[in-house]
């Protein structure tokens, strides 16, 4: 396979309101990111909030420009490509954003909304644009009737396959969800993720979610990658990653998991302490603050990203700490939740299969 997204030492920095007297303070929201994201794949960016991660999703998608660093499209380099460039690019990196609430115009109806980016696009036969939408709207579990009407018409799981329908309507390569599902309750997290499992496979995009729900990533990435202040302390296969996690940081986030059956926890890791102030992060490692494993070397030297075993981890004591994930049997929900995946991901089956 070959990566479709890159990214080579990417900052981002945002300056604080200015004092009285004295100059602002800095907070690198992004750190020095190296990421590659494979063609077809779904890869998973994960960590507390305030670590970065819609940071680093509107970077990849250049909502935002960097203040250093390299972001790669398919061989382009789109952090340092004129405006008139990145608009024809846009087509081809769709963006679904946290809040269905305030994402989309509520002065537009949802025929609209999803019609404009065809209209940006060159899509000058209006007919073929009505077409799409109708298409789209189907697609996604609406009907072509709802064009007419406007957001707020709409419950939020409703709202959030409209911005679906729109992201999915210049025909993407790559689709990117910051936390598409966590302003909605389980039942409706269920559809909203089966359909973009769907869809993908459909499209045959590549998909890359932002999270908080390590269940929600459990049940459909193949890699994730864990930052912490502005850092990527470990990108791995999410088998492995679940099974047996190499960096500290990482086995305290399985630790909080909610796990419903007893006995599948293997390890019970908590974290001392506050997540640090990210205007003022610690010296070297900046998880040695709550990590259970921390020596005196770790505060002086920074580590850095490295390939250990197939996977990558940023932390010095990688080849001598031995931790603990979650059993390979351990439900990812609880069964009820589990059952209401498995029952929306049955009925999307039967949508799927071709009348006789």
């Amino acid at each position: 396979m070959t990566a479709i997204l890159k990214t080579r030492g990417l900052r981002r920095e945002f300056l604080t309101k200015k004092p009285l007297f004295g100059a602002p303070t800095v907070v690198r929201a992004v750190d020095g990111v190296d990421l590659e994201i494979e063609t077809g794949e779904t890869f998973a960016i994960v960590g507390e909030s305030g670590c970065g991660k819609s940071t680093l999703a509107r970077l990849l998608v250049r909502l935002i420009d960097p203040t250093e660093g390299e972001v790669w499209y398919d061989g382009t380099d789109i952090a340092h490509v004129p405006a008139v460039k990145m608009r024809a690019l846009r087509r081809d990196l769709q963006f679904v954003f946290q809040d269905p609430f305030s994402s989309l115009n509520p002065r537009m109806t949802v025929g609209a909304l999803i019609e404009e980016p065809l209209h940006t696009h060159g899509w000058v036969d209006r007919s073929a644009r009505k077409a799409r939408v109708a298409e789209l709207l189907t697609r996604v579990g609406l009907t072509p009737a709802h064009a007419d009407r406007f957001p707020h018409e709409f419950s939020g799981g409703q709202r959030q396959r409209i911005g679906i329908a729109r992201a999915l309507a210049t025909g993407p390569k790559v689709l990117i969800g910051d936390e598409p599902v966590s302003a909605l309750d389980v039942s409706i997290q269920a559809q909203v993720i089966n359909i973009l499992e769907d869809l993908k496979d459909e499209f045959g995009l590549t998909l890359v979610i932002i999270a908080h729900d390590l269940a929600v990533i459990r049940h459909m990435a193949d890699r994730v990658a864990v930052m912490y202040l502005g850092e990527i302390v470990e990108v791995a296969s999410c088998e492995d990653l679940f099974a047996k996690p190499r960096h500290p940081y990482t086995e305290a986030l399985l630790a909080a998991i909610p796990i419903a059956s007893v006995g599948a926890r293997k390890a019970e890791t908590r974290l001392s302490g506050d997540l640090p102030n990210p205007i003022d992060p610690p010296s070297g490692c900046r998880f040695h603050t709550r990590c259970p494993y921390a020596e005196a070397s770790c505060a002086n030297e920074r580590p850095a990203l490295t390939d250990v075993g197939g996977r990558e981890v940023a932390c010095h004591r990688v080849h001598e700490v031995q931790l603990k994930g979650l059993a390979e049997d351990a439900p990812a929900r609880s069964p009820a939740a589990q059952a209401r995946f498995q029952m929306y991901r049955a009925a999307s089956a039967e949508k799927q299969k071709p009348n006789p």
